[in-house]
């Protein structure tokens, strides 16, 4: 049934979905940009088109009443945004406990405008030696385009700028929120 409900979303919609996923049992998606509450039905109705189940980072504050229990259902990872507390370390502890993992992760880390990304996905693929693969919500053209994927290597602010180079040519939902020039 959800199959056929992502199905029709993308097909209402007008979306088309490019590329394929890596075949690997442990992935970080790198999603993008991500500027609208509409972003997170586009992912889940790919998600359930494409039968995958992705886990994805969110913030806390989602995951109290009414929408707790849905995200935990979705195998949403609740991220106190607030404090710096070793997110990378156990994140890469859960791929490690986990023979498969495959996790979607927004770098801007929020719907606002955002003039640095954020580099956890990356520490989290470098330490964890997880390959990343892009994708791009790209509105203007109704497509999603899974990208390729990579293994990140241990200059961080180089590997960022590869990202930010990648999603500069998409088309955000809200594009005046959309900064790719990442901080550079």
């Amino acid at each position: 049934m959800l199959v056929l409900l992502g199905a029709l979303y993308l097909k209402l919609f007008g979306w088309k979905v490019e590329g394929q996923v890596a075949n690997h049992k442990k992935l970080i998606f790198a999603v993008a940009p991500h500027t609208s509450n509409l972003d997170f039905p586009l992912a889940l109705a790919i998600m359930f088109s494409m039968q995958m189940r992705i886990s994805f980072m969110a913030k806390k504050a989602l995951f109290r009443w009414p929408f707790g229990g849905i995200m935990r259902w979705l195998d949403g990872v609740s991220i106190d945004r607030s404090k710096s507390h070793g997110v990378v370390e156990q994140t890469v502890k859960s791929f490690e406990e986990r023979d498969k993992l495959l996790l979607a992760i927004a770098p801007e880390g929020t719907r606002k405008v955002v003039h640095k990304w954020k580099t956890g996905f990356l520490q989290i693929a470098n330490k964890g030696k997880i390959p990343v693969q892009m994708v791009a919500f790209d509105y203007k053209r109704r497509r999603v385009v899974l990208g390729p994927s990579y293994q990140v290597g241990d200059d961080i602010d180089a590997e960022l700028n590869k990202v930010l180079d990648y999603f500069s040519s998409v088309t955000a939902k809200y594009p005046h929120f959309c900064d790719t020039s990442g901080g550079k």
